[in-house]
């Protein structure tokens, strides 16, 4: 019988956001692979976990590791896969261990924890209802300005992730795309002592941080398109709203 790979979820600052159930898992498990695992022996310590075997998984090493760990997984050990902070396998080499482990019936347990992008939407104020997760744009310009092209007339609530250096190139990137005046909701350092949520529009963000060096990693929340009411909508909604009349007209109610 296979073992079990679980995804445990890491705090993203506080330590106190490690979950009971997430140190279960970590000092029941056979071995973990890890996004850094000297972060990972960090954490261990912290929270007086025991110490396990460390294997290390991360974007530069995932197809020989994921081999290894996949045949582990086969052989009918279990394995908890962290990264450094946050949930492993969303914008994460974790995704191709899961599908590794999806044809061979390996069981895939998430374990729920912190989730920057989630924690970000939250504190937004922008709408939560429909969301999309966008990631980390390209370091390429062109390959960045493509893709924030295709998104120009996305309604839903967009999530990006922004290193503090690339910041400022981002936000006047998001105005050419977005306009000046869709509103953004930047959030850094979440759960830390330094934790930060600016609420404005693009073109406000990209005024404030051409004065305030960026520091820190940051997850946006950028306002989706604004609903745009065609004449033929608008006709339409007319034409429904007198039928309705006509409706209660004929049931003898009167207006």
């Amino acid at each position: 019988m296979s073992g079990t790979l679980y995804l445990v979820a890491t705090p993203i600052g506080n330590l106190g956001d490690f979950s009971p159930r997430a140190c279960t898992v970590m000092r029941e498990v056979d071995f973990i692979a890890a996004e850094d695992t000297r972060v990972t022996k960090k954490l261990m310590t912290a929270l007086e976990l025991p110490a396990k075997p460390l294997i290390s998984y991360y974007e530069h090493n995932r197809r020989q590791r994921g081999e290894e760990i996949l045949s582990r997984l086969l052989a009918g050990e279990s394995c908890a896969l962290v990264t450094d902070a946050g949930t492993p396998a969303v914008s994460d080499p974790g995704e191709d261990l899961v599908a590794l482990c999806a044809p061979e019936g390996i069981p895939v347990i998430p374990v729920p924890g912190c989730c920057a992008a989630v924690c970000a939407l939250a504190a937004s104020g922008l709408p939560t209802g429909r969301w999309c997760f966008e990631g980390f744009l390209s370091v390429n310009k062109k390959a960045r300005r493509t893709h924030l092209d295709m998104l120009r007339d996305e309604k839903r609530t967009m999530i990006f992730y922004e290193a503090p250096h690339k910041l400022r190139a981002t936000l006047e990137d998001l105005c050419a795309a977005f306009g000046t005046e869709r509103h953004i909701a930047l959030s850094r350092e979440l759960t830390k002592l330094h934790e930060e949520t600016r609420r404005c529009t693009l073109g406000e963000a990209v005024d404030y941080f051409a004065d305030n060096p960026p520091r820190g990693e940051f997850v946006l929340i950028v306002e989706g398109a604004p609903e745009i009411v065609t004449e033929e909508d608008a006709d339409a909604a007319m034409e429904r709203a007198l039928q309705a009349v006509q409706v209660r007209l004929s049931q003898g109610e009167t207006l």
